[in-house]
């Protein structure tokens, strides 16, 4: 196994201001052997504010048991909603890490036409974005002429964030676009609007009673990738806590401890509040470190409870990628 972080810009390359030095990452899981193999880029959710542990490794560690080989984005993300909004940087992220990863296909053994991106929740509004917005010139140019492509052929969306209408997350849309968006800017990002006849296959599920991110969001994608006649699959659940990721006996059982690469945004950002002097306000809380933060955020989260039902989708998901990615062989 090849096991390595990628950092995707050069200092010079990425906006840092209000980042407390923190800059994307990309994580490899890379299998050993010469034999060709499909891959997936792993999104994790956290609406826009920070990156969920939950939604990575133990994802990861799925996609490679089924022969994928797997990696995971650390993107640009609101840390303690007093930063910059994100805005389009954190899609430049992603389109970054594909392109990265096809640049590597040789060294890597990846299938440069198999490749898929999984998001959820916020990372699903990341993934989907991409999926609809590839075309847009702050993309392309992040490749010369003739370089290799950062459209995904794939696209897996777990309870994600879809819209910036009725059924919007409003903590994602503010991390995202700050307090006071623009209607196009707001426009630009209901991603249900913007789905064309080169939007890739797509893979849906949510949960009916998702309290957070409204099932909608998912019935909205693909209701108009019905109407403009894209391939999809989508998996309604009647139940399911939000962030409920694999739903098995791992992911309740998997304790995520305060050194994960992935809480390294808002690890960044709650330091540099430390560092100076703030110790005591809406977002921090009464904290003194970095370890005092994570824990009262983890304990914040309640106790995950598996779903055996709600685990099927991710059998369900494998089975509709590798007949999909064999298809576009």
């Amino acid at each position: 196994m090849i096991h390595q972080t990628i950092q995707l810009w050069e200092e010079n390359e990425y906006e840092k201001e209000s980042r407390a030095g923190f800059i994307p990452t990309l994580t490899a899981y890379v299998q050993e052997g010469d034999s060709l193999r499909g891959a997936v880029v792993i999104v994790p959710g956290g609406g826009y504010g920070f990156i969920s542990p939950a939604e990575g490794e133990l994802v990861a560690e799925k996609f490679l048991q089924a022969g994928y080989h797997a990696f995971i984005l650390t993107y640009t993300v609101n840390a303690l909603g007093d930063q910059k909004p994100v805005k389009l940087q954190a899609l430049r992220d992603l389109a970054k890490a594909v392109i990265t990863i096809r640049e590597n296909a040789d060294h890597w053994s990846i299938d440069k036409d198999r490749l898929a991106v999984c998001g959820f929740s916020a990372g699903g509004h990341l993934a989907a974005s991409l999926a609809v917005h590839w075309q847009q010139p702050f993309l392309q140019e992040l490749k010369r002429e003739g370089e290799v492509s950062h459209i995904p052929n794939a696209v897996i969306l777990s309870y994600p964030v879809i819209t910036t209408g009725e059924r919007r997350h409003s903590g994602s849309v503010v991390n995202l676009l700050g307090d006071k968006p623009t209607e196009e800017m707001l426009e630009f990002m209901s991603l249900e609007n913007h789905i064309s006849d080169s939007t890739p296959p797509v893979f849906l599920w949510h949960t009916a009673d998702d309290a957070r991110v409204a099932v909608e969001n998912s019935l909205l994608f693909a209701t108009n990738l019905s109407a403009r006649q894209r391939p999809f699959e989508l998996h309604i659940y009647p139940q399911g806590r939000h962030g409920i990721s694999t739903a098995d006996e791992q992911w309740a059982n998997r304790k995520h401890d305060s050194t994960s690469p992935l809480l390294a945004p808002l690890k960044h950002a709650v330091l540099e509040k430390l560092k100076n002097g703030v110790h005591n306000d809406r977002e921090l809380g009464e904290v003194t470190s970095w370890e005092d933060f994570y824990h009262k955020k983890e304990n914040q989260m309640g106790k995950p409870v598996p779903d055996t039902h709600v685990a099927t989708w991710m059998g369900l998901c494998l089975e509709w990628l590798d007949r999909t990615l064999k298809e576009k062989k």
